[in-house]
């Protein structure tokens, strides 16, 4: 992920790269920061274990430097997750549901007590969802700031549409293709393997819009580890994804960064 301009800068909205005086000074234009969430957990044979949390962090950083000035801020990514479901294969690493969130928790309070009104939660990993979404209903209750958590909901409709495998939902066309597009060193195409899911139920399906969620540990529904097809995945694919994913993000924070927080709430009359 590039961390600096071409000119070999520091981004200047990359909250670690700054000093105390800078982030005061900027705190002045901007109030809003993004907060890249991931996970540590096995991709399959092809993949590398760290796609969740490289995959939002990257994004997180593209989408800020494709904001308007001033742009918000990006803060250090999160690279654990809930990830119980995938420790039958080696190489996760996995967190409580208590520790993430109040470990999330904690940094949006003091995010809100550096001056910071508006909190994106950039989450890289499905199942980081119901957790990260408690912690951002616990800082809004707390802190009183705006807090929202995406986990591809403004863009996940349109990236279904390029896709031809159902239910690929790890380690398969979607993530194959995305990683591709920015690594494509980092993928072992000789070892994927497809696996689609098939269920007895439409309502089971996790890309149906009428699906339910519901929690599996994956080997009891994948041998490798993957779920979806991998075999289907390609560069351009991916970066038609990565281009949705950032055109979607820029939008949403460009209608929201520069609105003061008692005009993005619902008035009561």
């Amino acid at each position: 992920m590039q961390t600096k301009n071409s000119n070999s800068e520091p981004l200047s909205f990359m909250w670690e790269h700054l000093t105390w005086p800078e982030i005061k000074n900027r705190l002045k234009t901007i109030d809003m920061a993004i907060l890249p969430c991931g996970a540590i957990e096995q991709h399959g044979p092809h993949l590398p274990v760290d796609i969740d949390y490289f995959d939002a962090n990257h994004l997180a950083i593209e989408v800020a430097k494709a904001c308007s000035d001033p742009k918000p801020f990006v803060l250090p990514p999160i690279p654990f997750g809930v990830s119980y479901h995938h420790e039958d294969f080696k190489g996760t690493i996995s967190v409580s549901n208590e520790s993430l969130s109040r470990f999330v928790y904690d940094i949006g309070m003091s995010l809100a007590q550096n001056g910071i009104k508006k909190l994106l939660i950039l989450n890289g990993h499905g199942d980081n969802a119901p957790t990260l979404n408690f912690a951002a209903q616990m800082i809004n209750r707390d802190a009183h700031i705006f807090v929202c958590v995406d986990t591809g909901e403004t863009s996940d409709e349109d990236i279904y549409r390029l896709t031809d495998t159902p239910n690929d939902i790890h380690a398969g066309e979607i993530e194959t293709s995305t990683t591709l597009a920015i690594r494509p060193d980092m993928v072992k195409m000789d070892k994927a393997v497809d696996e689609i899911l098939q269920f007895g139920s439409s309502y089971m399906d996790f890309t149906s819009a009428n699906g339910l969620p519901w929690y599996v540990r994956t080997h009891k529904i994948s041998k490798s580890g993957v779920m979806g097809a991998p075999s289907q995945a390609t560069a351009k694919k991916g970066q038609q994804m990565w281009d949705i994913m950032v055109d979607h993000l820029v939008k949403f924070i460009e209608d929201i960064k520069s609105s003061k927080l008692e005009d993005m709430h619902q008035r009561k009359y």
